[in-house]
């Protein structure tokens, strides 16, 4: 077990504290579960760039470390629908994403076939990170910006689908290169 897959398994544990915190009484609970919303932000970070920079990526980490974000994020949307913060459209969209994206990312595995993160996706859990963080203060405008965040979703998701459609036979070949 190594120090980013350490990160990866407590930004786990940290999703069942986010909901006791939102849920609690108190006047400030969404600063305090927003809170562990953004320090899960940060441990999200900082596994990506140590398991990159000192070369300590694992097969484990790879599927675990979206997984958590995935969570993590849902958690937080599910929360927000039932205290009526946001409308429940928006976890309906984006669990349909992420549902696509295991389903299509499990197919792909299955091929040992993986398509990398790119730029679209760091934007949309940025952007989804920053509106969460923007509604602590500001609820209209952190809704907008989550309304942003959605559609960023969706793009990161079309270009996903895209890269996969341009470069299937690449990285079909990259496979049997590995055989």
């Amino acid at each position: 077990m190594n120090i980013p897959n350490i990160l990866t398994i407590f930004r786990m544990f940290l999703i069942p504290v986010f909901v006791a915190l939102f849920f609690l009484p108190d006047s400030n609970n969404l600063i305090y579960s927003i809170s562990v919303f953004l320090l899960a932000g940060v441990t999200d970070v900082l596994d990506g760039y140590i398991a990159r920079k000192y070369n300590l990526v694992t097969k484990w980490g790879v599927v675990l470390d979206p997984l958590a974000d995935k969570l993590m994020l849902m958690t937080v949307l599910v929360c927000f629908v039932l205290k009526d913060f946001i409308p429940l459209w928006i976890v309906i969209i984006i669990a349909l994403k992420e549902l696509f994206m295991i389903i299509g990312g499990t197919f792909l595995y299955k091929k040992n076939t993986l398509i990398p993160s790119n730029i679209f996706g760091k934007v949309s859990t940025f952007l989804f990170y920053l509106a969460i963080f923007i509604f602590c203060f500001k609820r209209s405008l952190g809704l907008s910006f989550l309304y942003i965040a959605v559609l960023s979703a969706l793009i990161a998701l079309i270009n996903y689908v895209m890269y996969y459609k341009t470069n299937k036979e690449e990285l079909q070949g990259n496979k049997d290169d590995s055989n």
